[in-house]
């Protein structure tokens, strides 16, 4: 199925129409087979255009379910209309691209926020983001619905989202989760690379000094039941394998897998094994392939393992020097060491990114794929992106592999819309109690 704003004709009708009205002003001219000459040479053009990547790509609603930009805003104050001065994301490259959705990361870092103070850097960044939007109402809106997307779309404003990444930013409260729903929040990733104290994480599930708890906890289940009543997406990425199980078996909405990608092609915990894809398909859930090339190649992650203890040495010594000041270790500064090495292995190649698009759209189906860039929480992307400017490339790789226009539609947002309705759908709406009953 293709998802485009409700009043716009689909391609081919467009694109009939302009070519039939040309050839109307040519009949005149031509002799009496002009009508039939016309009618196959709009067929032809027709075609041509619905097989244009560039077309594809410009009349798909985009959306990307995963940016670390956030912490831009709050730590270096800067704005999304700013130029990019280093960073992957921004208003102008995110145009440039044709993203016209993009769901922002709540971060907070567990080894830089305590435990009782990841609420107030979450408000902190949940702040920076939707101050975003009241510095550039013209530009952004802030949508919380599948359908404010499409209506920010057909204004020509970019639609702001926002997801928590981690659930040790609910502190281990319903309320607070409840709150940030209040807030504009409509996913969560259960865990980080830390598991916190309901839910395990692949992050650290092979460190034994770690208190796991073979999957979710009770109340990690009630944690998934209420974000299934508030209509909230359930997000998998980074969570240990047995507390995916876990979810696949207390769901009762569809799932996402806000940045992940394929554990047949690189052996990294963070990415799905085939079976886990299978498991999403059957869910109805979408998995958002992640650029980090230590995720989508598996020789650049042997070599990124590789520098992990002299990379762990210069981060060491940077937090003690913040920590000399009473300050947290700010992510410009850390992300400037993984930059330093990121750039001593190169860039991964393009294609591997590619084939695990291809992978997960051959295991899992083509409704079940979608992008989750990661931009401006990886060091590097692969080859070929420097920036959201460059997403129509995810396209014409994909449709010179074989695929359609319609699976594009799907791929590049379509999907996401689907699972956001089906999510929201499946929320649990309070009784209405008519006048006189209850107290």
């Amino acid at each position: 199925m293709s998802f485009r704003v409700p009043t716009q004709t689909n391609e081919k009708q467009r694109f009939m129409r302009i070519i039939a009205l040309s050839a109307c002003t040519l009949l005149p001219s031509v002799g009496p087979f002009s009508h039939a000459q016309a009618t196959s040479r709009a067929h032809k053009e027709t075609m041509s255009a619905t097989q244009n990547p560039v077309v594809v790509h410009n009349s798909s609603i985009v959306i990307d379910t995963h940016a670390d930009t956030p912490q831009r805003f709050v730590d270096e104050h800067w704005n999304f209309t700013d130029p990019l001065n280093g960073g992957m994301l921004n208003y102008d490259s995110a145009k440039k691209g044709n993203l016209d959705a993009q769901f922002f990361s709540i971060w907070v870092d567990p080894s830089q926020y305590p435990a009782n103070a990841s609420a107030r850097r979450t408000l902190d960044l949940i702040d920076g983001t939707l101050e975003q939007v009241r510095r550039a109402p013209d530009k952004l809106a802030l949508c919380v619905t599948a359908d404010q997307i499409l209506a920010a779309h057909k204004q020509g404003k970019f639609a702001v989202l926002m997801g928590i990444e981690g659930g040790h930013s609910i502190e281990n409260s319903l309320g607070l989760l409840r709150d940030y729903y209040r807030l504009g929040v409509r996913y969560m990733t259960l865990t980080w690379s830390n598991t916190n104290d309901w839910a395990d994480s692949s992050g650290d599930i092979d460190d034994p000094t770690i208190l796991h708890h073979n999957g979710l906890t009770p109340f990690g289940k009630q944690v998934v039941a209420e974000m299934n009543r508030l209509g909230m997406l359930v997000d998998i990425s980074h969570v240990s394998d047995k507390t995916f199980w876990d979810v696949i078996e207390t769901t009762k909405a569809p799932v996402i897998a806000s940045h992940s990608s394929a554990r047949a092609l690189t052996n990294a915990q963070r990415n799905m094994t085939d079976e886990m894809l299978r498991a999403v398909a059957k869910n109805n859930g979408v998995v958002m392939v992640n650029f980090f090339p230590a995720f989508i190649d598996e020789q650049w992650r042997q070599a990124w393992n590789a520098s992990k203890p002299e990379r762990e040495k210069e981060q060491e010594a940077l937090e003690a020097e913040y920590k000399a000041k009473g300050l947290p270790v700010p992510f410009v500064a850390s992300d400037k060491i993984d930059r330093k090495y990121a750039a001593q292995i190169g860039r991964a190649p393009f294609d591997s990114l590619i084939a695990h698009f291809d992978h997960v759209i051959k295991v899992a189906g083509i409704n079940h794929v979608g992008i989750g860039t990661d931009f401006d929480g990886i060091p590097v992307p692969p080859e070929g992106i420097d920036s959201a400017a460059d997403l129509p490339k995810i396209t014409a790789a994909l449709m010179a592999r074989g695929y359609t226009a319609d699976d594009m539609h799907k791929l590049l947002g379509g999907n996401l819309l689907r699972v956001f309705r089906d999510v929201q759908a499946a929320q649990q709406k309070p009784p209405v109690i008519a006048p006189g009953q209850g107290q």
